[in-house]
């Protein structure tokens, strides 16, 4: 078997799916998960155990491989979302990208973030999730009283298939209506984009019909920085409906006049 780095075996792997099936002028086709065992037999590449990593890593960890890169269009660029069951989909879209606003001020929180937890946490997702959690950051974008219902929810969507939502809370706003907010977590470098916003709203319109979704991402930014966003999907594009962006600092640095200043 070839030595080769994760990343790289990924590469080689998708490379070859897309370029087995892709015709100059496509801009969708399907594939199915067990393509990657036939083709890692082909190049002698060893599997990783979990086959959806490599899916995952290349749809928000890595950029695609050059080659693949290579056949999009200006303006465009090539997602793969999920189909069914063990399957997925290349396809075409519009370039969309979420970053933070550099001109937007940063709101002050005091941190309620217990040490222990800032001590332990074992990733970048893993931290901002329950950073975002124990100072109620999802309470004080939306205006509802929010609860955490579950965290890396594993399920499937029909039309989609399997997926993973980082953080799935419920909320009530003051005249009782009832929501339902998904939460993606992206670290600096990690990309918000329209698979996951798309499985997360599909999910909710799915299993909750009747309630009302807020899809929310949330990133870690500069300077300890955490920036919120409300999403929302057009066509093959995702929509920023809010943008808010927040500093945890200890109670005695908060600035008492910014605080008064916030009311207006």
């Amino acid at each position: 078997m070839l030595p080769m780095a994760n990343s790289n075996r990924y590469q080689a792997l998708i490379s070859k799916i897309f370029f087995d099936r892709y015709q100059p002028g496509a801009t969708a086709f399907e594939f199915e998960r067990e393509a990657m065992e036939h083709v890692a037999q082909e190049l002698q590449i060893k599997l990783p155990k979990n086959l959806g990593d490599v899916i995952y890593s290349v749809r928000f960890r890595t950029s695609l491989p050059e080659d693949v890169l290579a056949t999009q269009p200006p303006g465009m660029e090539w997602i793969i979302e999920g189909a069914g069951r063990a399957t997925y989909r290349f396809k075409l879209v519009r370039i969309n990208r979420i970053v933070p606003r550099a001109d937007m001020a940063r709101v002050s929180i005091p941190d309620s973030t217990p040490e222990i937890i800032r001590a332990y946490a074992l990733d970048d997702e893993q931290a901002l999730l329950a950073i975002v959690r124990y100072n109620r950051l999802i309470d004080t974008f939306l205006g509802l009283t929010t609860y955490s219902l579950q965290n890396h929810l594993r399920t499937t969507v029909k039309g989609i298939g399997q997926i993973e939502i980082d953080e799935l809370y419920v909320g009530i706003d003051k005249r009782g209506c009832h929501y339902v907010i998904p939460v993606q977590a992206k670290g600096g470098k990690d990309q918000i984009g329209i698979v996951q916003t798309t499985q997360d709203i599909r999910f909710v319109e799915q299993k909750f019909p009747g309630l009302r979704c807020r899809a929310i991402a949330a990133q870690f930014m500069e300077n300890q920085g955490i920036a919120l966003f409300e999403l929302g999907v057009e066509g093959d594009e995702v929509k920023v409906v809010e943008e808010r962006h927040y500093r945890l600092v200890p109670a005695s640095d908060l600035d008492r006049e910014a605080i008064r200043s916030y009311r207006d």
